[in-house]
């Protein structure tokens, strides 16, 4: 995740959001804590700060393609 960027309300919503598009079960880590990367609130519980590394996992049909349009999504996220 971009350094200068959390996983606070306006990022962890387009976060969410992109999550959302995709039929596959995501998931989303950071520190041992694990999410489910369609639901703002535990996404926003996972208290992410700036440059942790996130792990993204996908299982389904589109999986592939959910992690790379969510790999897309972090590193363009901007305050």
């Amino acid at each position: 995740m971009p350094s200068e960027v959390s996983l606070h309300a306006r990022p962890a919503g387009r976060f969410v959001k992109t999550a959302a598009g995709f039929r596959s079960r995501v998931t989303v880590a950071v520190n041992g804590r694990q999410a489910d990367a369609k639901s703002i609130l535990s996404v926003l519980a996972l208290g992410a700060r700036g440059g942790v590394m996130l792990t993204l996992r996908a299982e389904g049909d589109d999986a592939d393609a959910a992690l790379a349009a969510l790999a897309d999504c972090i590193s363009s996220l901007r305050e």
